[in-house]
């Protein structure tokens, strides 16, 4: 472990001057380099002398002469001061050169659409980079202040604090989903209909505290004294149970946008007329705005999401409406 009581008694400064005077073998052309007086370099050339406890130079007839000890502190200090410099210089940033690790909050059913696009690009600029993602994690915004998290995308909540950062990626309305041909599908949405059928309650992050209370009431609605339920985080699993049972899944309508995902699946609109809409962000704490990595990952998670080019969620809302 480095002794940080003893860099503590070291001036910077007098480093610098060393080198110059290494440089320059004069006093009076270091005073001029660094745009001090002779008398005020004379008297860190003094310091230096005290701090090493040797004379560091000899006078000659071409100037001074450097001590074997000076020669000695030649040869690392160049390194040492390129070291400082290069570490409080901001560099330019490579994503191809990184290897350091982010890990994002994304659940499931928003990652089906996400990541495989994301890991592509990734995978072509930031080979190295190792992205983690962790699909059930609460209290996201204080995962982030407290660093466990870098990213987070989720549904929109009512409130951020000023030291988040917020990104609107887009939404989706809200629906049933259901099996093709399930019983539900021959009669308009009705709440006293759907208490006679089991549900599956997909996991949303900190449900309570989304932006819109109708929406979040879409994961509750459904507990009915006696209904029979599922609550899971595995979207994949959650909808092979829909395509084999009576059970239906309060759920964002674009899932079943993905053919692989929403084969024999179909849609309802909810019970209620409003027009509520599952709104979804990029969320990052103030930590890390001045981080390069960062900021060009966040660059690529909202270019990802702007490339996909997602239906039009008014035709995605009447495709649903249209079965009322």
């Amino acid at each position: 472990m480095t002794d940080t009581r003893e860099l503590a008694k070291i001036d910077l400064n007098l480093l610098i001057s060393l080198q110059v005077l290494l440089e320059e073998n004069s006093v009076s052309r270091a005073a001029e380099r660094l745009y001090i007086t002779q008398p005020a370099m004379s008297k860190t050339l003094s310091r230096l002398r005290e701090l090493f406890g040797d004379p560091l130079f000899t006078r000659c007839s071409h100037g001074m002469q450097p001590t074997p000890r000076a020669q000695e502190l030649a040869q690392g200090l160049s390194a040492v001061l390129g070291g400082i410099s290069q570490l409080v210089s901001a560099r330019e940033f490579d994503p191809a050169a990184v290897e350091g690790e982010v890990t994002i909050a994304l659940s499931e059913y928003i990652g089906l659409a996400l990541l495989p696009a994301l890991a592509r690009r990734l995978q072509a600029q930031a080979p190295h980079l190792n992205l983690r993602i962790i699909t059930r994690v609460e209290n996201q915004l204080e995962q982030l202040a407290l660093g466990k998290l870098d990213f987070a995308v989720h549904i929109k909540q009512a409130r951020y604090g000023r030291e988040f950062r917020v990104k609107e990626l887009g939404g989706s309305p809200p629906a049933l989903l259901l099996r093709e041909g399930h019983p539900l599908c021959s009669a308009p949405t009705d709440p006293a209909l759907l208490a006679n059928y089991p549900v599956i309650r997909l996991y949303v992050a900190d449900w309570e505290q989304l932006e819109i209370q109708s929406v979040s009431g879409l994961f509750e609605q459904s507990r009915q004294p006696g209904q029979g339920s599922l609550e899971i985080s595995h979207l994949m699993t959650a909808m092979e149970v829909l395509r084999n049972t009576d059970y239906y899944m309060p759920a964002p309508a674009y899932l079943i946008q993905n053919e692989a995902v929403g084969q024999g699946i179909t849609a309802l609109p909810l019970p209620s007329e409003d027009n509520a809409s599952l709104d979804y962000v990029l969320v990052a704490h103030e930590r890390t705005e001045n981080s390069p990595l960062h900021i060009w990952l966040w660059e690529q998670i909202t270019c990802t999401i702007r490339d996909l080019r997602p239906a039009q969620p008014q035709k995605l809302r009447q495709r649903i409406t249209a079965r009322r």
